[in-house]
């Protein structure tokens, strides 16, 4: 019993930094050889724990070593497209001012229920009324739509709006968060002060918001009742 627990945590803590050494993505996100790493490394994990003869190095070992292969074809498709290009493929232009290119929808093997319930996705219904659309290399669809068909933006009615500013978190359940201060341009003495004028400290606040304009959000925790 104290075998598995030991295997188990060993091999989720090593699987939790193998993961965070690949990166985030989801599984939709994933290129065909990240996903087959990811599908090897799930079966390498779980050898160890259904079966308890199996030397928990020899599962380590593979997973280093597919880990590392990870890194290495990731650094290596950077530098080459010829690399990039062999593992991770082209994106495929399937339509055409408004047209389907049959040939290449075959040619990927994607067909048009395929084609139409992922245009129906991003709120198309209507093929005519795509300029471009590509299959990317993950199997997600970018699409252009028609000039005529797109969405009106400020910039097309010559509408100037402010810069928007993104509110940081600068107090989380009664501690200050010092690590976003620079993007709102906050420092600890502001925030004090913030604080002294509302007559607030820190340990009351449940959760604090500024933005670079100097707007906050503060809620209160809530009394606890004896």
């Amino acid at each position: 019993m104290t075998s598995i627990f030991i295997r188990t945590i060993i091999i989720y803590l090593l699987l939790t930094i193998s993961l965070k050494i690949m990166g985030k993505r989801q599984i939709g996100e994933l290129q065909p050889s990240e996903l087959v790493i990811t599908i090897l490394i799930s079966d390498v994990a779980s050898m160890p724990l259904q079966n308890m003869e199996m030397p928990l190095l020899s599962a380590v070992t593979s997973l280093i070593v597919l880990v590392m292969l990870e890194v290495l074809l990731s650094v290596v498709s950077i530098k080459s497209r010829k690399i990039r290009k062999l593992l991770q493929g082209n994106s495929v232009m399937i339509i055409k001012n408004g047209k389907l290119i049959e040939s290449r929808l075959r040619l990927i093997r994607y067909s048009i229920d395929d084609l139409m319930e992922a245009l129906r996705l991003k709120d198309i219904f209507d093929i005519s009324q795509v300029q471009y659309a590509y299959i990317e290399t993950n199997g997600a669809i970018s699409v252009e739509l028609k000039p005529q068909h797109r969405t009106i933006t400020p910039e097309d009615l010559d509408i100037v709006i402010e810069k928007a500013s993104i509110p940081c978190l600068v107090i989380c359940d009664g501690e200050i968060i010092e690590r976003e201060f620079e993007v709102c341009n906050m420092t600890k003495e502001k925030l004090q002060n913030i604080l002294y004028e509302m007559e607030l400290s820190a340990s009351e606040i449940l959760l604090m918001t500024v933005d670079s304009s100097g707007k906050s959000f503060i809620k209160l925790k809530e009394e606890k009742t004896p």
